[in-house]
């Protein structure tokens, strides 16, 4: 049996996992070697988390603009509440849909509860591909907008881990 990871060991690979894995060809030991602990120990530690439900997947975040995906959009629709979650479980399916999600409308300037992301290399073709969407799932006549993105400011993953000030602060 591997020993468990210590708390400051586990703190420690919570926020080095936020920050990402490492790019070398064994991530796991980087990390173990970062925290001080044997890469089996980060392993379980990530199996234990995961058996938790604190995390569902490890994944990537790529700068899809350096890949020249640069049309990119939002298409925002007005869906009846009793429809949202099959709706968007078939957008979300659907090939060309890279994010999927509902968020509670914003009476009375904001209709809009279901965002589906498309990525693209150009804008006449971003468009097209979404114009199929809607067609495909019978959604041309509920009230919508593609809002095309201008700027990117952050991609990241989700943040959990206090920073270290904050942790040793109330210690």
């Amino acid at each position: 049996m591997i020993a468990p990871l210590t708390q400051e060991q586990m703190l420690d690979l919570r926020q080095c996992l936020e920050r990402g894995l490492p790019r070398v060809s064994r991530p796991y030991d980087a990390l173990a070697e970062q925290i001080g602990a044997h890469h089996d120990q980060v392993l379980q530690q990530m199996q234990h988390w995961h058996e938790q439900g604190l995390f569902r997947r490890v994944g990537l975040v790529l700068n899809h603009r350096a890949l020249g995906f640069v049309a990119n959009a939002m298409l925002v629709l007005d869906v009846p509440d009793a429809l949202v979650d099959n709706v968007g479980q078939r957008l979300g399916r659907a090939p060309g849909v890279n994010l999927c999600y509902q968020r509670p409308r914003r009476l009375p300037q904001w209709r809009y509860n279901l965002f589906c992301m498309v990525h693209g290399r150009e804008r006449a073709v971003v468009e097209a591909h979404i114009e199929t969407l809607l067609a495909e799932h019978l959604l041309n006549d509920l009230p919508h907008q593609v809002l095309f993105s201008t700027h990117a400011f952050k991609q990241c993953g989700g943040r959990f881990a206090p920073p270290p000030s904050q942790v040793w602060a109330h210690g």
